[in-house]
C-alpha cells in the first residue's frame, strides 16, 4: 500500500509550488500547552531521489548517510531498486544530494515462492547504530515490508502467508490486490554498504485480515507497517500502524467499531540483545504490559486514537479516521520524546494534515511511560494536497553537527520534511523549521 507514487524532475513550477505552500502559511505558535513551538517560513528544500517512507539515517563517523527509497519485488507495482544511500558532512548537505550522487547497497535477494528468506518489497523506516561498535559502522535497519497473496501464499506449515479468496481491492483498480505491510529487520557490518536479511518483527497473521465485503479502503487488507523506532534502556521501542482486524475476521460477525478499537498507532519493543535473531522475541503492548506475542493483538496507544464521535474510524473503511505513520524523536531541549503523525480522512490514505505529540518519559519501559502520549495537536495542513511521512532533520548548525543529531535525537531547531502529493506529483520537501519553547 505504499503509494507508489515517483520522482520527478524538479522544475521551476515546482519551485513556486513549494514557495507557495511555505508562504500560505503563516508562521504559527501552538500555546495551549506545555511544550510550545513556533512553525516558521523557510527556504525551500527539495529532495531530489525516491522517498515513500519515514527517513532511515545515521553517523558513520563524521559523515550524515541517508537511506531513502524502496527495494524488492511488489506484485503490483513492479521490482523496484530505489532504496538508496547518500552522505554528506551534515544532515542539509546529504539531503541536497543530486539524483547522480546516491548509490545503492547491496540488499538481501528476494526469495523465490514457496521458500524461505526474504519475500516482497521493503523501505527502511528507522536505523539504528549499535553501540557496542566504536566504528558507528553496525547498523540494524528497521524496514516497512509489503506482500500478497500472489508472492506469499499461505503456508500450512508455519501459518504464514495469505489466501486468495474474498481478497479486498488495491491500489490500481479492481484487478489489483491490497497489501499486507509486515515490519522486519535487516544488518550491516560496513555502514549501510551490505545488508544481511535478519528476520521479522512483528506481523500479522490471515485470521485477522479484513476482505470483502467490508474492506473498501482500496489499500492494506491488514498487517503492521510505517513504524518508527527508538531505543530507551535496553530495548528498542517500535512505534507503529496497526490496520489488522483486533479478533479473527469473519464478516458475519464483523463491526467497524470493534475494528476501530484495535487500530491507529501502537507499540512494541524487543531487547537490543535479540536484534541479531529478532523473529518471535518483540512484544507487543496487550493493554496492561509488553506481553503480547508478536505476531498476536496488542492494544493501540488510547491517546493517539480518535474517537469515533469526533470522526475516528475504521483503517478498512473509505472515510478514513485515524493517525498513522509516527516519526518519533528525543528532544534534548525539551527533555521529551516528540512524535509526528499523518491523519487519513479519505480513502486511499487521503489526509492533508501532519500532527504533533508529546511523551515526558524517558524511559520507555516503566509503567505505561510507552502509552502516555499527549493529545496530538496540528502542527501543518496543506488542503487539497496529501501529506505523507513527516520527519523532523537537523540542521547544519554547530550544535547539531557537534552532537550528531539525527531524525532520532534532536534540539531546539529542527527541519519540517513532508511528502507533499498531488494526482500528477509528488513532493519531498522542506518548506519550514520548527522552533521549539519550554
Amino acid at each position: 500500500m505504499k503509494k507508489n507514487t515517483h520522482t520527478i524532475s524538479f522544475v521551476c513550477a515546482t519551485t513556486l509550488l513549494l514557495f507557495s505552500i511555505a508562504c500560505s502559511n503563516n508562521a504559527k505558535t501552538e500555546q495551549s500547552a506545555t511544550p510550545t513551538f513556533t512553525l516558521q517560513d523557510a527556504d525551500t528544500v527539495m529532495f531530489n531521489s525516491f522517498v515513500d517512507c519515514n527517513m532511515a539515517e545515521a553517523w558513520i563517523g563524521d559523515t550524515f548517510r541517508i537511506f531513502p527509497g524502496k527495494y524488492g519485488e511488489d506484485t503490483v507495482w513492479g521490482a523496484a531498486k530505489e532504496l538508496m544511500f547518500a552522505d554528506g558532512r551534515n544532515a542539509p548537505e546529504a539531503f541536497a544530494t543530486t539524483a547522480a550522487g546516491f548509490s545503492r547497497p547491496n540488499l538481501p535477494e528476494v526469495a523465490p515462492i514457496g521458500q524461505p528468506g526474504f519475500h516482497g518489497a521493503m523501505w527502511f523506516e528507522t536505523v539504528y547504530q549499535s553501540d557496542d561498535d566504536p566504528s558507528g559502522k553496525t547498523l540494524y535497519a528497521v524496514y516497512h515490508n509489503e506482500n500478497y497473496p500472489q508472492n506469499l501464499p499461505y503456508d500450512t506449515g508455519t501459518g504464514q502467508g495469505y489466501i486468495d479468496h474474498l481478497w479486498p481491492q488495491g491500489l490500481r483498480g479492481p484487478a489489483s490486490a491490497a497489501a499486507v505491510c509486515r515490519i522486519g529487520i535487516v544488518k550491516s557490518e560496513d555502514g549501510g554498504r551490505n545488508w544481511v536479511n535478519k528476520g521479522l518483527f512483528i506481523e500479522d497473521l490471515q485470521s485477522r485480515m479484513i476482505l470483502k465485503p467490508y474492506n473498501t479502503s482500496n489499500t492494506f487488507a491488514g498487517g503492521v507497517g510505517d513504524p518508527s523506532a527508538v531505543r530507551s534502556g535496553d530495548y528498542l521501542y517500535l512505534f507503529f500502524g496497526e490496520y489488522s482486524y483486533p479478533l479473527p475476521y469473519d464478516s458475519a460477525t464483523y463491526k467497524k467499531q470493534t475494528e476501530w478499537s484495535g487500530q491507529c498507532i501502537s507499540v512494541a519493543r524487543i531487547a537490543i540483545k535479540d536484534l541479531d535473531d529478532p523473529q518471535g522475541k518483540a512484544q507487543r503492548w496487550n493493554g496492561n504490559s509488553f506481553s503480547a506475542a508478536w505476531n498476536g493483538t496488542g492494544k493501540p496507544i488510547a491517546s493517539l486514537q480518535i474517537a469515533v464521535d469526533s470522526g475516528g474510524s475504521a483503517a478498512s473503511s473509505p472515510e478514513g479516521g485515524f493517525h498513522w505513520g509516527p516519526s518519533v524523536s528525543w528532544n534534548n531541549y525539551l527533555n521529551c520524546w516528540v512524535m509526528l503523525m499523518g491523519k487519513v480522512t479519505g480513502s486511499s490514505w487521503a489526509g492533508s494534515s501532519i500532527y504533533i505529540s508529546f511523551n515526558w518519559n524517558k524511559d520507555l519501559s516503566t509503567g505505561n511511560n510507552a502509552q502516555q502520549w499527549s493529545t496530538p495537536r496540528l502542527l501543518l495542513d496543506r488542503p487539497g494536497y496529501y501529506l505523507w511521512y513527516p520527519s523532523l532533520q537537523p540542521l547544519d548548525t554547530e550544535e547539531d553537527i557537534r552532537n550528531k543529531y539525527t531524525c532520532m535525537n534532536l534540539g531546539k531547531r529542527a527541519r519540517l520534511y513532508v511528502k507533499f502529493i498531488k494526482p500528477d506529483k509528488s513532493i519531498y520537501a522542506s518548506a519550514h523549521i520548527i522552533d521549539f519553547q519550554k
